[in-house]
């Protein structure tokens, strides 16, 4: 890959575009990969654990899938919820271009694979559903997060999977203090060395307090 990484908005390494089976929504699927994208080979371990935590996705509305890689979460999500509006968010264009490609082998109509700075300012979200770049480093990420996690609708919710010994805990506690009055986060499962974060955000009047087993 060279001094490519996954965050790379125009990856300069071969392209090599490559078949992997995965699972995905319940169903048994080919979907096309490439180089200079996260996890080219498989689906990786945090987007495993997420997929196997998080509760159905809203029927309707639009989702987000922040850090889309070649898209397992926002296909995921477009599967389970087809009158839904799946954003796909990535700096990476090929990371996009395999969002694209996949969603119309599958014959899904309701994914938009956008840039960040071409989705509509208007435009929130009734969830999102991330693995984030946490290898863009802790300023960037603070960055993300406060661009995007405050566009939720009211009493909806972000769903995070974080390596514990990449900062999962504190970046919950960070999460916490930064969107605090009107949002809480809760660790919501732990697995395979990651934790699932998710962020509620409040309405008006706030939501109650969610009791965690």
């Amino acid at each position: 890959m060279g001094s490519d990484h996954y965050f790379t908005a125009a990856p300069a390494s071969p392209e090599n575009l490559r078949t992997i089976r995965v699972t995905l929504a319940g169903r048994e699927l080919e979907l096309t990969t490439a180089g200079g994208v996260f996890s080219p080979d498989r689906l990786d371990a945090g987007t495993s654990v997420l997929l196997a935590n998080m509760p159905p996705v809203p029927p309707g509305g639009n989702l987000l899938d922040l850090g889309s890689g070649w898209g397992p979460i926002t296909l995921s999500m477009a599967l389970a919820a087809p009158h839904a509006k799946v954003w796909a968010v990535d700096v990476n264009e090929r990371a996009l271009d395999l969002v694209r490609r996949n969603a119309a082998s599958l014959g899904l109509t309701n994914v938009n694979a956008s840039l960040p700075e071409d989705v509509p300012a208007d435009v929130t979200f009734r969830t999102i559903r991330s693995n984030p770049p946490i290898r863009v480093g802790k300023n960037v990420l603070h960055d993300l997060l406060e661009k995007w996690v405050p566009r939720l609708d009211e009493r909806s919710d972000a769903w995070l999977v974080v390596q514990r010994n990449l900062g999962a805990d504190s970046l919950q506690r960070w999460i916490g203090s930064t969107f605090h009055p009107g949002f809480t986060v809760y660790r919501t499962a732990t697995s395979k060395g990651y934790r699932v974060l998710k962020v509620r955000k409040h309405g008006t009047p706030p939501t109650e307090p969610i009791a965690i087993a």
